[in-house]
């Protein structure tokens, strides 16, 4: 599925277009959630998400994936735009092409953790947890803090 964006980019979900060596970059070297993430564990999150490409022309300039059954649940995450195009509503127009794809399959819920970009997601129509008392977890990557980030 390709979705037009208004300024001429394109947000794909055709895995065949992805440029894994960029996402794993981005991912393992740009990003702050995925700091040091090996390739291998990059391409095995690629092939068990539904994955989403922004592209000006051939140039892939954003991704992001959900994790989902596609009937009940999904989390969205690893979304990431690349620096020379963000402020320019790519991550939002990416987050909400993602919530779309996922609510015309009927996926009634969408969760994400986000440290900085709250304001993207909430003009996707996120919230906070209406009872983050109920979510547990077990966090064991790398310097995680329980109960923390």
């Amino acid at each position: 599925m390709d979705r037009q964006l208004s300024d001429g980019l394109v947000v794909s979900t055709d895995p065949a277009r992805l440029d894994v060596a960029l996402v794993h970059r981005w991912l393992s070297d740009e990003s702050y959630w995925a700091a040091g993430r090996p390739r291998h564990v990059v391409e095995r999150s690629l092939e068990g998400s539904l994955v989403l490409g922004v592209y000006d022309g051939s140039r892939q300039v954003g991704f992001g994936r959900a994790v989902t059954d596609a009937a009940t649940f999904a989390w969205l995450c690893d979304v990431y735009v690349d620096e020379e195009y963000r402020g320019r509503g790519v991550g939002g127009a990416l987050v909400e092409t993602a919530v779309s794809i996922l609510q015309d399959l009927g996926v009634p819920r969408i969760v994400l953790a986000t440290r900085d970009a709250h304001e993207v997601y909430e003009r996707a129509g996120f919230t906070p947890l209406a009872a983050p008392q109920r979510w547990m977890e077990i966090d064991r990557r790398p310097g995680a803090v329980a109960g923390g980030a």
